[in-house]
């Protein structure tokens, strides 16, 4: 009984995983190591005196994640739910251990990071996917009480709160509660959970944070950054020199752009006048070096993606499946639409990065580990 069981779970290891989610990946990546050889270049070799320093890293993870997601595809996703409790403890003992003497790293002003040594890597980005894993094992389990106040709404965002108070308290990461709170709240969505209740307590909720954490800055400077974060977003051209820099150097960058790019590797504000143009501002570069045309690729290219993760949460044999494709379709989905709207100046800067196109290896590993998870549930549902 049980080794037929087994035989059924990884019967579907047999089936073909979504050819066209697959090579959007691999699309996507390659990309994205063309543009930050590109866009680090000059800060490369200014920084450690090679050009190629970054993109090797770049090119190493890659090759490192590309294994992980063919192997991760391989293992029936279902395994991850007998684990979702375990998950959720992990996410927080991840998070804490940035306040662990000799763990945690200050860059630019924030601690966020932990250094193992031989690498370094925001526990956010395991917190993530944890959460992820958890919400989905959660909902699933609790299905039939989801269209309940307490049980479907309060409850789920009672387990929320430990993490965000968190990411606030000892890391200061706000970018990573609004993204872990969109995915869960999408997911509670998709999940059953009432929209009426997100209408009014859930909005209601998040303005009282959004003040709270506005007068906290006023009163105490705690934060302060985020207000002039907001009003430079508002006017970026009133501070050029200062908090409006990124933006308008940003916005330079997509106009000389024009319609089809100044050329590969031909940017100019790559050199040290846009900061970060290998991470948070690639898109950027992407504009000004590809133009509009590149652009609209990048962004088809996401639009395809998440098409094709929807495929598959619709496609999945289970409810587990089903929320544990959402929660990882969103995670890409809601970061690249907030990096974008960012560099456009459509929105605050938050630091966030843009998936697969940004320099980050650790970052990108785990994010090609979630797409062989993403490819294990297209690899369930297939028809074939």
């Amino acid at each position: 009984m049980a080794s037929s069981k087994i035989k059924k779970i990884l019967s579907s290891n047999k089936k073909p995983f979504d050819f066209i989610l697959c090579v959007t990946i691999l699309v996507l990546l390659a990309l994205g190591i063309v543009m930050v050889l590109s866009a680090s270049a000059p800060k490369s070799l200014s920084t450690t005196g090679n050009s190629y320093t970054y993109v090797i890293n770049q090119a190493t993870f890659a090759v490192i994640g590309i294994f992980l997601m063919f192997v991760i595809s391989k293992i029936d996703y279902r395994y991850y739910k007998r684990l979702y409790k375990i998950a959720y403890v992990a996410s927080i003992i991840a998070l804490i251990s940035v306040v662990i003497p000799g763990l945690g790293v200050e860059v630019n002003g924030a601690t966020r990071w932990v250094s193992l040594g031989f690498v370094q890597f925001q526990p956010s980005e395991l917190a993530k996917v944890g959460l992820i894993v958890f919400f989905a094992g959660y909902l699933s389990e609790h299905k039939n009480e989801i269209d309940s106040f307490k049980e479907g709404f309060i409850k789920p965002l009672a387990l929320l709160i430990p993490p965000v108070v968190i990411l606030f308290v000892f890391q200061d990461h706000l970018s990573a509660i609004i993204v872990i709170g969109a995915i869960i709240c999408i997911m509670m969505l998709m999940a059953g959970s009432r929209l009426k209740y997100f209408l009014t307590a859930g909005i209601t909720g998040i303005a009282a944070g959004v003040a709270g954490i506005l007068v906290l800055a006023q009163k105490t400077g705690i934060g302060g950054f985020r207000l002039a974060r907001i009003t430079t977003f508002l006017n970026p051209f009133a501070d050029m020199q200062g908090d409006g820099w990124q933006v308008v150097q940003s916005l330079y960058a997509i106009g000389s752009g024009g319609l089809f790019g100044v050329g590969l590797g031909e940017s100019k504000q790559k050199y040290l006048y846009l900061p970060e143009p290998h991470n948070d501002f690639i898109f950027a570069i992407i504009a000004e070096e590809l133009g509009f045309v590149g652009c609209a690729v990048v962004i088809i290219l996401f639009a395809i993606l998440i098409w094709r993760g929807i495929l598959t949460a619709m496609r999945a044999p289970d409810t587990f499946g089903s929320l544990l494709a959402v929660g990882i379709t969103s995670l890409v989905g809601i970061q690249a639409i907030i990096n974008i709207a960012v560099v456009t100046s459509s929105m605050p800067a938050t630091g966030m990065s843009l998936p697969f196109l940004s320099y980050g290896g650790t970052a990108l590993v785990i994010l090609l580990c979630c797409m062989g998870v993403l490819l294990n549930i297209s690899r369930a549902g297939s028809k074939v």
